[in-house]
């Protein structure tokens, strides 16, 4: 593939290392607020519910209260390892008809049939019942130390701040203008005469969206508990906005739903344990990736030829059966089952790895006038083909792209890890995975390799700082196209990252172009 990029630039971003927590994060701000609550003596639960809700409001395209996702945690204390789901369903009343096909191809993040009027993907009749709130709440009272109060202050001061429109920002925005536009809501907090927020090359003035109405709604959060989401005056004013704008969202299944904490998958893969999520997540086709792989993994010092054409084998098999036999068959009678990622370590080795999403970039374009909150889209996740494991039904919970993990080393050393990108996620938490077991890497090393890209498409996608002959024996196999690794867009998924080692130290990482991701330390270290 041709590009414009220059190919003597080298980009480097240090992993943070401390014997202090750390939490590693998609935007630096979010996690100094999850270190904060680390320093004030919380823990990397409490650290990860803060940073969750800052994310929402710095980065509110990508999470946020109207969306969901999962957290893996350790308690190191305890010796255990926990999943808390807080995924999304399809609301009780949705019904198929509603949704009938009109002869395209889907060119957004699934190639699905698409649907008269996008009603899958765009606007209120995509939105699917929200898990966030609930799913911090749970993780709270069974994991963490502080008040509930304390963890969503930060993000409320954020929100009256206003989102700050740096270049990142305004990429962002410009992604998803035309949609923005048609919902009034949005497109008021957002745009400026149809256009993006966005300062000028030279401006000495700062460019914020107004966010106070969802920072009101974050504070009556914090005094009135989790719950209020769900059972009080917030769900009851989501619900009458979303229903408005032609949803079917009910005050009952809001007042119905329940986060869950669950056993994760534990995966035997070159001497430890992967714990990863289980059901309706990718975690199951991770399990398969690394089965396939070989309980004792790729052979050698370091990934060569070999190693990605495996790679690529393994994943081409299993996102092969995943798409052909993964959904939620039972539906409402209750099997177990854009986006960002964080992951925390704290001092004493307690770990959370957190994947939260809208599922699309500003998830269903539609934002809450009542409560200020963008909502997701996550009836976008099911198939809209009728007849199929994953067709869209009443009460189904959503087939999500989720792959947060943990995992323990054969040399007693932790690591936790995820990404955000959509179908881009599974293959890059198993490569990241691969190279973190098989090959002992560091996660600073690790997070630096190269990687491919074979998410249920024919072709494979390749970094093109990989090795001539790496990219030749997959030409052989596959269908097989060079990209490079850029801010804009992502042709790989954005990972965020903390490792643990066998003497209690401590590091973390972000994905190298991610403009805003870091890593931050606690002490400052």
């Amino acid at each position: 593939m041709s590009d414009n990029f220059s190919r003597a630039q080298i980009v480097r971003k240090p992993a943070v290392r401390s014997t202090g927590g750390i939490v590693a994060a998609q935007h630096r701000r979010a996690a100094e607020v999850g270190a904060r609550v680390l320093a004030r003596g919380g823990n990397a639960v409490d650290a990860a519910i803060a940073t969750s809700f800052a994310l929402g409001v710095l980065e509110p395209w990508m999470s946020g209260p109207g969306g969901g996702g999962a957290m893996v945690v350790r308690m190191a204390g305890e010796d255990r390892v926990s999943v808390v789901d807080f995924a999304m369903r399809a609301p009780a009343a949705l019904d198929p008809a509603d949704y009938p096909l009109d002869g395209g191809l889907s060119t957004g993040l699934f190639p699905w049939p698409t649907v008269v009027e996008d009603r899958n993907a765009r606007g209120a009749t995509a939105i699917a019942v929200p898990g966030l709130v609930d799913g911090m709440g749970v993780a709270r009272d069974a994991f963490g130390s502080m008040d509930w109060a304390e963890l969503l202050a930060p993000a409320i001061g954020l929100a009256r701040e206003g989102l700050l429109v740096d270049w990142y920002a305004a990429l962002m925005i410009a992604s998803a203008t035309r949609e923005l536009d048609r919902d009034p809501v949005a497109r008021e907090v957002f745009l400026r005469d149809g256009y993006p927020a966005m300062s000028a090359w030279t401006a000495t003035v700062e460019e914020r969206c107004d966010l106070a109405v969802m920072g009101e709604t974050l504070a009556r959060l914090a005094r009135r508990g989790p719950r209020d989401f769900y059972e009080g005056e917030i769900g009851r004013e989501i619900v009458a906005d979303a229903r408005a704008a032609g949803g079917c969202l009910s005050r009952d299944d809001l007042a119905a739903y329940r986060a869950r904490i669950v056993e994760p998958l534990a995966i035997a893969h070159a001497g430890g344990t992967v714990h990863a999520t289980p059901e309706l997540t990718a975690g199951p086709t991770l399990h398969r990736v690394l089965g396939l792989l070989g309980e004792d993994g790729p052979r050698g010092a370091a990934p060569d030829a070999a190693t990605y054409v495996a790679y690529a084998a393994a994943l081409r098999v299993a996102y092969e059966e995943r798409l052909a036999t993964m959904g939620d068959a039972e539906g409402a009678r209750g099997l177990r089952g854009c986006t960002t990622h964080f992951a925390v370590v704290d001092r004493d080795g307690n770990m959370a790895a957190v994947t939260q999403t809208l599922l699309s970039i500003f998830g269903s374009k539609t934002m809450l006038p009542a409560t200020g909150l963008l909502m997701n889209n996550g009836l976008f996740w099911f198939d809209p083909e009728p007849g199929r494991p994953n067709s869209l039904g009443p009460g189904k919970r959503c087939l999500q792209n989720i792959c947060p993990v943990l995992a323990e080393r054969g040399d007693g050393s932790w690591f936790a890890l995820g990404a955000s990108g959509g179908r881009k996620i599974l293959p890059a938490v198993a490569q990241l995975t691969s190279f973190m077991t098989d090959f002992a890497m560091d996660l600073e090393t690790a997070f630096h390799a190269p990687r491919i890209d074979a998410s249920g498409g024919d072709t494979v996608i390749a970094d093109t700082t990989l090795p001539d002959d790496v990219h030749v024996a997959l030409a052989a196999r596959f269908p097989h196209l060079r990209a490079r690794r850029t801010v804009y867009p992502f042709a790989f998924a954005c990972p965020s990252g903390v490792e643990r080692d066998s003497d209690g130290r401590n590091a973390g990482c972000t994905e190298i172009m991610s403009p805003w991701g870091d890593a931050v330390a606690e002490d400052g270290g």
